[in-house]
């Protein structure tokens, strides 16, 4: 069970996420707009982190919050420094978030493995793939983080397209430029089921297509319920090329989410 000190320690590191988030406030507009998107990510992915394991333990429940509080801590310095949040071109966000919660002793409230298990989603939340071989208690928590970051990150990149160009947070694209159609990549990565990956990327609609794609890396029910609660796969439709080959991908897609849910039906 979550005793009432954690809860208290895990209020305690909301106000201190506050406190962080105003220790970067900057007067120029375009700065601010980026992390007030990091801020609202950082609580939103608190929010989902929570639905996904509201069926889980009370603790596993505690240490998702924990750790959707401390995963994007980097994202603050890295675009105050380079103005990116591409890492290819600054630096691992997610080395930098975990060496911050260290820095800053965060979860000092935690037993030693709790303390190892949050530090290690931090650390490979944002890997292409999670390796074999982790903890079992380390990796539910990371596939946990991981689906609640990509869902946000979905709102936040189809609010990007709707939004007038001069309210856009400059970070949300990675300065990829927006050209017509996909490239042949991304393209065949969808289309054999495979997560398509960043360094093959030539615009913004094979950025489009690489989120579509994550699809496929989704690890609880209760986030793909989500998914078609929110009408994710509709909305990239929209911002997508409409050509045959997208179409078609995205039927395909589709179907895969149908399936995934049917299967979780089955054995619910």
């Amino acid at each position: 069970m979550t005793d009432a000190a954690t809860i208290t320690d895990l209020a305690s590191l909301h106000v201190w996420f506050t406190s962080y988030c105003s220790s970067f406030r900057s007067a120029d507009p375009e700065l601010q707009r980026n992390f007030d998107l990091k801020e609202k990510h950082t609580r939103n992915v608190c929010l989902d982190a929570c639905r996904i394991a509201r069926e889980t333990s009370p603790r596993l429940q505690m240490l998702a919050e924990v750790a959707a509080v401390c995963h994007d801590l980097g994202r603050f310095p890295q675009f105050r420094d380079f103005h990116t949040f591409k890492d290819s071109e600054s630096l691992n966000h997610a080395h930098l978030s975990a060496r911050i919660l260290k820095q800053k002793a965060l979860l000092d409230f935690l037993p030693e493995a709790e303390r190892d298990s949050v530090d290690m989603a931090v650390r490979m939340h944002n890997v292409f793939q999670i390796p074999p071989g982790l903890p079992p208690e380390t990796d539910n928590l990371l596939r946990l983080l991981r689906d609640a970051d990509k869902l946000d990150i979905w709102r936040v990149f189809i609010e990007y397209f709707h939004a007038p160009e001069g309210e856009r947070a400059s970070g949300a694209g990675l300065g990829f430029p927006d050209l017509p159609g996909c490239s042949p990549e991304a393209l065949a990565a969808v289309g054999a089921g495979n997560m398509v990956q960043l360094s093959t990327l030539k615009s913004l609609n094979d950025f489009k297509l690489l989120q579509l794609s994550w699809i496929y890396d989704i690890n609880s029910p209760n986030t793909l319920r989500l998914i078609r609660q929110r009408r994710i796969l509709e909305h990239f439709a929209a911002i997508l090329p409409k050509d045959e080959t997208v179409v078609d991908l995205l039927a395909q897609v589709q179907g895969y989410l149908e399936r995934r849910l049917d299967d979780a039906w089955a054995d619910f």
